[in-house]
């Protein structure tokens, strides 16, 4: 008995996750889409950083690779924390404990940013800790999207009712997320949290008039929120006519578009930008797409908009292959989320959405937006090893390595069929009962097991 248990103790062990790992292509081909749509960006990015900055870098700090070298660093080091959130970050532990220490250590740091923060293009959104700037903010939207995924499957899986789902929702989430809103006045961040948190609440099974209400008040809220602040409205004035104002609050738009319209369908080539000569206001960060549409063309553009439908697609299909409702729910919200900001960015950049001031993922400067955004792939790739498809090929490649140490016994035939017939495979058949596995046979091509109990079931069947 003991043998035998632990014999399926061995069986039921999972294997340590490895990048380098063999997988069926339904599951590695959205892995491979996340993967190489983000190198792909990354490399984007950091080409396009050194463009931009080069000559700012060079006025303010002498050096022109100085903002790219920081970016760079910022690159390896979510890289290395990607790989280990990927490796070790496990569904139970992001919705168990773990997860919840992670969010309350993000609503803590927002807090003592609003007490001790540093004053920034006029917010108070950056916390200072030794020669580290850190956005808290930025990392506070994984957290509230993974509370939100967390509360949401409890809710599906009737742990919780929908009372107290409500007001998890509200005291663990939109009152914190409200707070950043108040606190650090970013509209920006504010918004792209609640697009991922309302993908949360509708893939959750939330009904359409319920969806519909909170559709509305989110708009009311929205219009509440841009009325209530001048330049907020100044924003949504130089958004209907940047030309009115070309040299106030128009002029990062205007300048915008001249960078656009220069660059046409190839662009004027790598490095021969001509707005970034300290035209166009935070060239490097927030409006960096106009820098690859005027340097890189219209075809540049394209691609950068191909890799994030590629790695939304990625995404999405991750979501639909999870393990769990928790890890389908917070893998399609982070992808909803991360996609959005990046279309947000370039619809502001080409003028179909007023000015946020959100980077765009992946390519924008910005240590905080680079390292919350790969930590996200990070949890993408987590659930992606946790997933249905995967568990069920690991099973069967266990399956057959099981009877890969049992089957030399036989090497005279095929299938068993030499002289001894039966009473090899009934040797066989005992061998593996008495080891504690179940007797199986191969199916050929490529077909999961089938299990002799299964067999003779089928043949009493058809008899």
């Amino acid at each position: 008995m003991a043998r035998e248990r632990n014999t399926e103790q061995k069986r039921r062990k999972t294997p340590p996750r490895s990048l380098f790992q063999s997988a069926p292509a339904q599951v590695m081909a959205p892995r491979l889409m996340v993967i190489l749509s983000t190198l792909a960006l990354l490399a984007i990015g950091l080409v396009m950083v050194y463009s931009s900055s080069s000559i700012t870098s060079y006025v303010e700090e002498g050096d022109a690779l100085g903002e790219t070298l920081k970016q760079c660093a910022f690159a390896v080091l979510g890289i290395v924390g990607a790989v280990v959130i990927a490796l070790f970050a496990k569904q139970d532990a992001m919705q168990g404990i773990p997860g919840v220490i992670f969010w309350a250590i993000c609503c803590a740091l927002i807090l003592i940013t609003a007490l001790l923060g540093t004053v920034g293009l006029g917010a108070k959104r950056w916390l200072i800790i030794g020669p580290i700037s850190i956005q808290i903010s930025e990392f506070a939207k994984i957290a509230f999207v993974m509370m939100a995924a967390r509360i949401a499957a409890q809710y599906r899986e009737g742990e919780i009712d929908s009372g107290t789902a409500a007001k998890l929702a509200i005291g663990m989430v939109l009152l914190p997320l409200g707070f950043v809103f108040i606190a650090q006045s970013d509209m920006g961040t504010t918004m792209i949290c609640c697009i991922g948190l309302f993908s949360v609440v509708v893939l959750s099974g939330l009904s359409g008039r319920a969806t519909a209400v909170l559709v509305g008040l989110g708009v009311v809220f929205g219009l509440i929120a841009v009325l209530s602040k001048s330049y907020r409205a100044d924003r949504l004035g130089s958004f209907a006519d940047p030309w009115a104002d070309a040299q106030g609050t128009g002029y990062q738009l205007v300048h915008s578009f001249k960078a656009l319209a220069s660059g046409g369908l190839l662009g004027a080539g790598i490095g021969n930008s001509y707005e970034k000569l300290q035209y166009l206001p935070e060239a490097e960060t927030d409006f960096i797409f106009a820098i690859i549409g005027e340097e890189l063309g219209l075809v540049g553009a394209l691609l950068v908009i191909i890799a994030f439908l590629v790695f939304m697609r990625g995404g999405f299909l991750i979501a639909s292959q999870a393990s769990t409702p928790f890890g389908s729910l917070l893998a399609a919200g982070l992808t909803v989320m991360i996609v959005f900001q990046a279309f947000l960015n370039i619809s502001c950049v080409v003028g179909l959405f007023p000015t946020t001031g959100k980077p765009l993922p992946f390519i924008s400067s910005g240590g905080s937006s680079l390292l919350s955004s790969l930590a996200l792939v990070g949890v993408l790739l987590s659930i992606s090893f946790d997933s249905n498809n995967e568990g069920e090929y690991r099973q069967r490649r266990d399956n057959l390595q099981v009877v890969s140490r049992v089957s030399p016994t036989d090497r005279s035939g095929r299938g068993g069929r030499n002289s001894e017939g039966r009473d090899v495979r009934a040797r066989r058949s005992s061998s593996l009962e008495r080891d504690g596995y179940p007797s199986l046979h191969i199916v050929r091509g490529g077909k999961a097991p089938v299990y002799a109990t299964e067999v003779r079931a089928t043949r009493t069947q058809r008899r």
